[in-house]
Parts: structure tokens; sequence; C-alpha cells
């Protein structure tokens, strides 16, 4: 696919600058694809045929509206489209088609939520690969619909048009294939403080995958990720013993890790009360020479207290039993060592530009745009 996509790219293109850019493509392109080798023969197993094959007519639906028609924007055209891949190129021709638009958070939305849902955080490390691959297929396509001069008489506006466009796929290819030092976000803070709420707010806005402690506790015990709920017919087994707890966070450091090493900034979203658990996801970053942020999100008792009743209560739980929670996490967290407080920011997330001080402070911290 990568070869034949760059010789009718190149044929099409007379600008030398342009084939310039296009041969240091095709090198990105072939050196990823000898350094993504072990993990794409480790995932063979998981190769299957594109969604899109057996969903030619896929909508994309957002608030009600229609963003994409033909959703996995696969092209029937393009070589090997009916060969079986890693589910990661249909994901990737998803979130290029969804930023060749302009709807760059809700590009950033569909990664964090399919990644939440799915749990297959390595894939992560493919969608630069696939992604640059399918932006390339965008820019032949677009040559390919450049009018013949002798049989449009709007043929000047129509090519230079057709020209754009491919131009505008080769740009988002670049960008997909840069290289990026991405940065760690530690969210710590006891039920109510906010945290789960805030961070939400950074995937669409600064990019960030959260990687959430409650969906991974109950994932790596067999139970589903985001309707707890749904438990009630597992058997019972308990998710918050002290193994339970050190098997999460080891879990949740390996995602934060894969996310780095795909060059995607990552938020873990977790307690984070033991200092041990914190030095364990902070060491991601500071292994792999990228910045770390820990966010204490704090709010005073009276509110903790208020925002976890008001919870339990609209999701039909214990409300003493939740209190209950929220005093014991109250008395187990650590105070932060000398060491961390040189990342370390506090957000009090009762004040009314919380959210927007949480992304100033992280721009600030990690240098992110």
């Amino acid at each position: 696919m990568v070869r034949e996509e760059l010789v009718a790219i190149g044929e099409g293109i007379l600008d030398e600058e342009e084939r310039g850019r296009l041969d240091h493509l095709g090198e990105w392109l072939r050196q990823d694809l000898v350094r993504l080798q072990p993990l794409l023969d480790d995932r063979r197993a998981r190769q299957r045929k594109s969604w899109a094959l057996a969903h030619p007519a896929s909508r994309l639906c957002h608030e009600g509206l229609t963003l994409l028609v033909n959703a996995i924007g696969r092209d029937p055209a393009a070589p090997g489209f009916a060969l079986p891949a890693d589910p990661a190129s249909d994901l990737a021709a998803l979130l290029v088609g969804l930023e060749a638009r302009g709807e760059s958070a809700l590009t950033r939305l569909a990664l964090d939520r399919y990644l939440r849902l799915s749990g297959d955080y390595p894939q992560a490390r493919l969608l630069s690969l696939f992604g640059t691959c399918h932006a390339l297929s965008g820019a032949r396509r677009a040559l390919q619909r450049r009018p013949a001069p002798d049989q449009d008489p709007e043929h000047p506006a129509r090519l230079a048009e057709s020209m754009a466009e491919c131009r505008r796929y080769l740009a988002l290819a670049e960008r997909i294939a840069e290289f990026r030092f991405p940065p760690l976000v530690i969210a710590v803070g006891v039920s109510g403080s906010g945290k789960s709420r805030f961070t939400a707010g950074l995937v669409a806005r600064l990019g960030a995958i959260r990687v959430c402690s409650d969906a991974e506790r109950r994932r790596i015990h067999g139970l589903p990720p985001d309707h707890p709920q749904a438990a009630a017919s597992v058997p019972a087994v308990d998710i918050f013993s002290e193994a339970a707890t050190e098997r999460t966070y080891r879990h949740l450091a390996s995602c934060a890790g894969t996310l780095l090493d795909a060059g995607i900034p990552a938020c873990v979203d977790a307690t984070c009360l033991k200092r041990w658990q914190r030095d364990l996801l902070r060491q991601q970053a500071e292994a792999r020479g990228l910045p770390c942020l820990v966010v204490s999100f704090e709010a005073d008792e009276a509110t903790l207290r208020r925002r976890i009743e008001k919870r339990a209560r609209s999701q039909g739980l214990d409300v003493a039993n939740s209190l209950a929670l929220l005093d014991h996490q109250l008395a187990e967290r650590e105070p932060f060592g000398d060491e961390e407080r040189l990342s370390l920011v506090h957000l009090d997330t009762t004040a009314d530009n919380a959210a927007e001080t949480l992304v100033d402070l992280i721009e600030e911290h990690v240098k992110l745009v």
C-alpha cells in the first residue's frame, strides 16, 4: 500500500519541493514499518478484514448530526483494501477522516472513548503508521479527481481545488508522522474532588487520552469497564484488595507508558493516595525523558461530602457507604514528597475558572503547545 500510494502521488506532483517531502514521508514509513514489525507480528492473530467492507453505508453521527458518510473512510480502490489488517487501520481511517474535516476535538474524543471501551492501548502505537497511510490515500484520491483539460470548461479552478486538497492530505500525513514529546499528567484526588470531571476536558482541549482506574480495575477482573452495575451477574471478587490495587496501578502504568511510546499525551485518572502509586506512574515519563505533571485536585471537606452524597443518590448507591469510603481515603492519603513537589500543582476545583486554570497549568509546566 505504501509503495503504490507514494508512486501514484509522485506521478501527479510536479513541484520538486513537494516531491522531496513525499520522499521524506516514504523513508519515515519504511523505518516505522521496521520499528513496528515486532508489534505487528505479535498482533497478527487480531487481523481481520476492514469493517468498512461489510458496512459501506455507515454513518458517523454526533449530537444528532451526521458528520461522516462512510464513517470508516477506507478507500475501496486503495492497495490491499480487502486484505485482513490490524483493527488499528480502521480506527486510524476514522481519525484521519475526522481530522481532515477539521474535527480535532471529536478526533480526540473518539480515540479516548475507543481505547477506554476496548482496553487495546497497544493499538495506539500503530495509529501513526496507519494514519499516515490513510492520509496518503486521501492525497491520491484528490489527484485522481483532477479534471482533464479538454473535458471541463472550469478546468483551472477545479485543478487548483484538487491540488489544494492533495496538499492538505499530505500536510496531515506529515503531522501524523511528526515526532512528539508527549507529557504525562497524573490526576490525584479523593472521591468527589472533581478529577474525573476536569480531566475529561483535557481530552478534547489538549488531546490527552485518559487512563481511568475505575475502568481498568474492573477490566482486569473481567468486569465491564463502563457499567459497574452490570457486575451483579459476575461472581463476587474483591477488586479493592491490596493485591488487586497493586495490580491495577501496575496496569495503569503500563497503559500510560504505551500511550507515551505512541507519542500521545496520557492522563492517569486515579486517587493515587499512596506515594508508591504516584512514583510508579511518574517513572513512566521520567524513564522516557518526557515531561510529567502531578495535579492535586482539591476541595474543602464539606464540598467533598456534598458531591459524594449527590453522586450516590443519582447512581442509586448507599450514601453512608460512599461517605465512609471518602473518610477512608482522607485518612489513607500520604503527603507529597520533596521529589514529587518538583512537578506538583494544586487545583482548587471549587474555583469558577478551575477548568481554564488546569489547561493553563499543563501548558505552562509541560510545554504542550
